[in-house]
């Protein structure tokens, strides 16, 4: 597969160099267990979507894949294989999966409209389609965002709850670390989201630094 590959971190395209997942960490980030599982959904949706979508794609079944709407299909493919995440959840915890519904019916529509767009280009204009570059690009950008989302959320719920928490138990999530609240925290002001986007814009401006500092003038 020779295409154009953009760095899944450095690039303009990533999420925090194009902002393409701001959102998703804005919102899924206020807990430790609601990063994990969305994290989880991520690798489903990004991988199962770009293999099933590489299978539509080759000789065999090639005559009944349209000519036309393919980032339509694509989309189709996705919201399926994370409505399936979402169920598969919430059999093992009904409360977990409640609590974080939103992000996860978030996911398909990120892997649609950001993850694989330009691959999507890609394999629409060529007769060959290498499978295992395909899915591992897609791969790639999940595990970008979803490495980011929970360190992301690491970070800002011990400074919002004094705490880490992980998903499972009949209440949705169960405390793995309680740090001991000092005068200091926890700091409400991060628990909200205009909290999350007053610390997501000062790793946005870490960000940029390193890579002007690192990638000068480069089009990664």
């Amino acid at each position: 597969m020779s295409t154009v590959k953009q760095h899944s971190f450095w690039s303009s395209s990533s999420p925090l160099g194009g902002f393409a997942g701001v959102g998703l960490l804005v919102i899924a980030s206020a807990r430790l267990s609601w990063a994990i599982t969305v994290a989880g959904s991520l690798f489903w949706v990004y991988g199962l979507s770009a293999f099933s979508y590489a299978f539509l794609s080759g000789e065999a079944v090639k005559k009944f894949f349209p000519v036309s709407g393919h980032k339509i299909l694509y989309t189709c493919l996705s919201a399926f294989w994370g409505s399936l995440y979402l169920f598969m959840f919430w059999l093992l915890c009904p409360f977990a999966a409640f609590e974080v519904f939103v992000p996860l019916m978030l996911v398909p529509l990120f892997c649609a409209g950001i993850g694989s767009a330009d691959l999507i280009e890609y394999s629409v204009d060529n007769q060959y389609l290498d499978i295992f570059d395909y899915v591992s690009e897609a791969v790639s950008q999940a595990v970008t965002l979803a490495g980011l989302l929970i360190a992301f959320s690491i970070i800002r719920e011990p400074l919002s709850y004094s705490s880490l928490s992980f998903p499972g138990t009949y209440q949705g999530m169960f405390t793995v670390v309680d740090f001991k609240s000092g005068s200091f925290f926890p700091i409400g002001i991060f628990a909200p989201s205009s909290g999350a986007l007053l610390l997501l814009g000062y790793f946005i401006c870490l960000y940029q630094y390193c890579k002007n500092t690192f990638f000068p003038g480069d089009k990664i």
